[in-house]
């Protein structure tokens, strides 16, 4: 296995630890200062691999089509376990969850189906938006859930949380219009239905 496959296993190695120390409290007693700490720590290590993942595959020439899936995919499974500890904790509206889990699953089904015609999909102005806002939504998220376990919260706090996961569900459902047009408009999978 690669270096940057090595990487990404880790990241999704991280995922359920993640989850597990997000809600470690409501089992054990955790010093606050621990917990956030262990879980900053945590969220920071996955970031960082996803961060050199791509870097170390492309500077040493090992990108792998287990690579090109795997990544992805632990994007999407990074993403939707965060946004899933918000919502257990009231921190992201359930109707941004909603759209965003649908969008997720979709694009994972049209991404498998384009890949096996051998047509990569190509990326969009909101298809980034959309990686940009999630990443504004799990930092705020784990951010806010911090200053709750240390007793430091604003009502502020909890609207800038519901903005920030609108503008993703928005730019998420957005970015998945435009590859679907661009799929429907091209034609990729036309022959698949007869």
């Amino acid at each position: 296995m690669t270096t940057a496959n090595k990487l990404t296993v880790t990241r999704l190695c991280l995922v359920p630890v993640f989850f597990i120390w997000y809600f470690i409290d409501r089992l054990f007693p955790v010093a606050p200062l621990l917990y956030a700490v262990v879980l900053v720590l945590i969220y920071g290590v996955g970031e960082l691999t996803d961060l050199l993942d791509g870097i170390v595959a492309r500077r040493s020439g090992t990108v792998t089509d287990l690579g090109k899936v795997m990544d992805p995919f632990s994007d999407v499974m990074s993403h939707l376990t965060y946004f899933t500890c918000f919502l257990v904790s009231g921190l992201m509206p359930v109707w941004a969850f909603v759209i965003i889990v649908w969008r997720e699953f979709s694009q994972s089904f049209l991404r498998m189906l384009l890949m096996g015609r051998g047509k990569p999909m190509a990326a969009n102005i909101f298809g980034k938006a959309k990686t940009c806002l999630y990443a504004a939504v799990s930092i705020c998220g784990i951010a806010v859930h911090v200053c709750e376990m240390l007793g430091k919260t604003g009502p502020w706090m909890f609207t800038a949380m519901t903005v920030l996961g609108g503008l993703a569900a928005v730019a998420s459902a957005l970015s998945f219009y435009i590859y679907i047009y661009r799929v429907v408009k091209a034609g990729t999978l036309r022959d698949m239905t007869r």
